[in-house]
């Protein structure tokens, strides 16, 4: 099933599967911030060390996201992804605050 994301999701999502970094942060405000794993990232700089950082330890697939909704302010999305990290597969819930035609946040939890 495909689902209709907000442009900078899409984007995110986008550049994730292509294992771009700088894609990925360009995606975001400048200062954004993204909780992940337990640690925190703030800045577009901080948000693509991190991306570096997860594409050099763990190799992922990101199928297409499932699921998607609103509430409170953040986009909930839902996507699966497998690869060599620790519990593959699983489906991951990221929860995004769009700011104009960017992320000002994100939280990706399992």
């Amino acid at each position: 099933m495909t689902i209709n994301l907000p442009p900078s999701i899409q984007a995110y999502f986008d550049a994730d599967n292509a294992r771009s970094p700088d894609a990925v942060a360009a995606a975001f405000t400048d200062d954004a911030v993204v909780r992940d794993a337990g640690e925190t990232h703030t800045s577009r700089k901080a948000i693509r060390a991190w991306k570096v950082e997860t594409d050099r330890k763990y190799s992922h697939t990101l199928s297409e996201p499932f699921f998607i909704t609103t509430e409170d302010g953040r986009v909930h999305v839902t996507a699966h992804v497998s690869g060599d990290f620790p519990g593959s597969p699983v489906d991951l819930r990221y929860f995004f605050v769009l700011k104009g035609d960017k992320i000002a946040d994100l939280e990706i939890t399992v």
